[in-house]
């Protein structure tokens, strides 16, 4: 997933969107690590979020392997086009950011928690990159379902913001927002570093501890 393209990380406008299409892409049925149907619908108590990160592939087993999380599936938001396909997304003309979207139990992992291990595994200040993937789709982002977990996503980023300042790392990029739609990524998107466990991921943080949130 190296796509070091120049000319690709200026977000393009809602008028300059592709179309799209008005079906969804065909995508696994079942988790490859849990096992449990990949859209099932959540369960009273539980909870979801989505995480832009870059390369939505290592982002997502970062989450798999955290105690709590009930279900991860990756695909595109956060931009225009209805039901994108890959390539699409890649070509910086549909908007959309490559996300994990994250089900989990509270009672067991507290949102502070998921919003900790997204801020230190990854670098939330390079802008419309991360790492050697560039473009719209690698751009830093967290998508909440609610207003109030919004807040705390925003106080967060404050408080990372002045752990980075102090280690030496500029302005925080991250945007933060309501989720909007979200449209799952082809099949062999899901899960897969579990599918190829030498497969690539460029997942890296900046190695500055998040402050207790």
């Amino acid at each position: 997933m190296w796509f070091s393209i120049d000319g690709k990380s200026v977000m393009v406008s809602k008028e300059l969107a592709l179309a799209g299409r008005d079906q969804p892409l065909e995508t696994a049925t079942h988790h490859d690590v849990f096992g449990v149907e990949l859209k099932q619908p959540l369960k009273d108590g539980q909870q979801e979020i989505m995480f832009g990160m870059g390369c939505f592939w290592g982002a997502e087993k970062k989450f798999w392997q955290t105690e709590g999380v009930i279900c991860t599936v990756v695909g595109y938001s956060a931009g225009f086009t209805p039901n994108p396909t890959y390539e699409e997304v890649c070509s910086g003309k549909t908007g959309h950011n490559e996300v994990v979207r994250v089900a989990y139990d509270p009672s067991v992992l507290s949102l502070q928690s998921l919003l900790s291990i997204f801020w230190q595994s990854h670098n939330p200040t390079q802008g419309m990159q991360q790492g050697n993937d560039k473009g719209t789709q690698y751009r830093s982002g967290i998508y909440l379902c609610d207003e109030p977990d919004k807040a705390v996503a925003e106080q967060s980023r404050v408080v990372y913001q002045q752990d980075l300042e102090k280690a030496g790392y500029p302005q925080v990029t991250t945007e933060i927002t309501l989720a909007g739609p979200f449209y799952y990524a082809e099949d062999y998107h899901q899960q897969y570093l579990s599918k190829n466990p030498q497969g690539y991921c460029g997942l890296g943080g900046t190695n500055v501890a998040c402050s207790d949130l």
